[in-house]
Parts: C-alpha cells; structure tokens; sequence
C-alpha cells in the first residue's frame, strides 16, 4: 500500500506544480516580475513556515540545532534550484506552459534522478542506492526502462513544439505574442538542469528530516515513517529559492521601472494579489505532497522521476485545455497527445517498478 499511496501522493504533488502557472496567465496589466515576485512571497516566505508549524510544531528548534554545513548546501541548492525555478517561468512564458514544462522538468527528471545516485555509488551511505543499481537489480532496470520511456515522451512534445513554431501564422495573436522557440528552448535548458538541485537540497537537507521523523516515530510508536519529516527541510531550501528570485526580480522592477504596475489605476490590483497568491501556494502544494510521496517511496530516482512526470502530463494537459496548440495541424496536434500518452506510460512503469522491491 506504500507504493500505492505514494503514486497518489506524487499525483498531487504533480498537479499542484502543473497548474500553477495557469492563475498568472489570468494577471492584468503587471509585468512578468511584478506577479512573479509576489508569487513567490507565497510559494518560499509565507506558506512553507505555516506548514511546517501546522505538521512539525517544533521546526524553528531543529534549524537552529543543525550543523552550519547541512545549512550551507541545502541553502546553497536552494539558490542554485531558485535559478532553475526563476528560468522555469520565463521557460513557460516563451514556450508556453505545456512544451515549456515538457522539456524543463524532462531535463530536471532525468539530471535529479540520476545525479544523486552517482554521488551516493562512490560515498556509500544506508538506505540510498548507487548508479548501479539501475543495471543490477530488477526494480532498478524497471526504473531505468521508465526513465527512458518518459524520455521519450518529452522527445514527442519538444517535436510538437518545434512544428508549432512552424505553423505561428495560424495562431490567435494572444497565443504567438511570447512564443519563442530559440529563447525559450535555452533557458528551458538552463532551467532545466538547475531544477534538479531541489532534490540535492532534499539530501543534503536529510538530517533535518530525519530529526523530525524520529521525534514523531518516538511519539507515534508502530506507525511507520512521518509523511510531513521534509517540510523543515523545504524552509531552507526554499531560502535559497526566494534569494535568487527576489535579486533578480528587484533587478528587473528597477531597470523595466515596473514598480509602478503596483499602483496603477486601471487595473484590478485586488484580483491580481489573489491570483498571485493562488499561483504561489499551489506551487508550494508541488512540495508539500512530493515529501508526503516521498515518506512513502523513499528519496530515490523512483520519486524524483514520478513527481517529474506528473507534472509533464498535468502541463501538458492544461496546455491542451488552454488551447495552446489551437490552430496547429493534425500531424502536430497527434505529437502532443502521443506524447502525454508517453508519459502516462512510464509512469506506470516506475509505479510497478517499486513493487518489485518488495
């Protein structure tokens, strides 16, 4: 039932992070960095503290008793995944949120599963596996051969985007206004690798976990492990994360002189705080269900990658619902759709795959 239960966990997790763009393309009249930033007040300042108060009441005391080193390099991986998740944005806002998604989070699947392993191969530690362990175990293999079918999905939805771009001209003016492909596909890249540092904060942030997990074990005898132990562990990643984000959009608010959509009359300031608010949270949600998936399945490649592949398949489908391949041949439209049936598929291989650990 653990697999089970981490699937749906890891499902909704998927769909939080997957539909959080969506309530920032309803913004009117403020600058991509003046919702952003106001987004992400939410998504790294005030919802991680409110539920790790809610879950770990005793949170603020295990930060202050980790080591600085632990600190450090989850701090650091936060600052370095913050510029993966501020690229994300401008990924999605040039390739639109399905192909955007696509090919970022496909890049951070493949780099957050598989860089943990070849560090943990040469520095052995309990409960981690190494790279060799996709090539000689039998649930291994499975999650390799998922990987790679995933892979191949992403590979479907890039060739969608790619011939999208052939076809602008018979695009809605709304639809083609940001779209470009040749930006967007390298900040996708930048975007992409750089995501991946969220799970090396998730390790390097173990420690504080692991505290949290055994204060609740002692007090919750025989229940097995606590599905909320990562929500410290997100705090200070997600320090690093607003860091980055806040730097460059400050920089952005002073040199587009946009800090002045925040007091325009004309447009509705209320709604758009709302909405940014929204988009925030849900995107802190991402968090919140990939630890509770995670207490379940274990921080391995199994996780990472179902997370990851959620969320393509959650993008894509709200990028098919918002129309974004309106207007697009048949052979195109055919390509996103085998590319999302794609990712279905792997992820029911890795799924099955963690069964076979049992």
């Amino acid at each position: 039932m653990n697999a089970v239960f981490g699937v749906i966990f890891h499902f909704i997790g998927g769909f939080a992070s997957g539909s959080f763009y969506v309530p920032y393309k309803k913004v009117k009249g403020w600058s991509w960095e003046s919702m952003w930033i106001l987004g992400g007040l939410f998504s790294w300042i005030i919802v991680p503290p409110i539920a790790a108060m809610l879950t770990i009441p005793n949170f603020a005391e295990i930060i202050k008793s980790t080591d600085n080193a632990t600190l450090g390099y989850t701090f650091l991986f936060g600052l370095l995944w913050g510029i993966g998740g501020l690229t994300y944005g401008l990924g999605v806002r040039y390739l639109g949120v399905s192909l955007g998604s696509s090919i970022i989070l496909g890049l951070s699947m493949v780099f957050g599963s598989l860089m943990p392993s070849i560090y943990y191969f040469f520095n052995k530690a309990e409960g981690k596996h190494g790279i060799d362990y996709f090539f000689t175990t039998q649930s291994g293999l499975c999650i390799l051969l998922g990987l790679l079918v995933c892979v191949l999905g992403v590979y479907l939805c890039g060739k969608a985007g790619v011939s999208k771009e052939k076809h602008l001209s018979t695009l809605s003016s709304e639809s083609k206004s940001d779209y470009n492909f040749g930006l967007g596909i390298v900040v996708a890249i930048v975007s992409g690798i750089l995501s991946a540092c969220f799970n090396f904060g998730i390790e390097s942030g173990k420690p504080m976990a692991d505290v949290a997990n055994i204060l609740w074990k002692s007090a919750n005898p025989n229940q097995g492990e606590f599905l909320y132990q990562n929500n410290v562990t997100y705090i200070v990643i997600l320090w690093g994360g607003f860091t980055t984000n806040f730097l460059w959009c400050l920089y952005l608010l002073i040199k587009n002189k946009t800090f002045s959509d925040y007091t325009k009359s004309d447009v509705p300031k209320g709604k758009n705080l709302l909405l940014c608010a929204l988009a925030g949270t849900t995107w802190y949600l991402q968090f919140f269900f990939y630890g509770m998936g995670e207490s379940r399945l274990g921080n391995g490649a199994s996780s990472w990658i179902l997370h990851m592949a959620f969320i393509i398949l959650i993008s894509n489908a709200w990028g098919v619902v918002l129309k974004e391949w309106k207007g697009v041949d048949r052979p195109t439209y055919r390509s996103i759709i085998a590319g999302i049936v794609t990712i279905i598929i792997s992820i029911c291989i890795v799924g099955f795959a963690k069964t076979l650990e049992n």
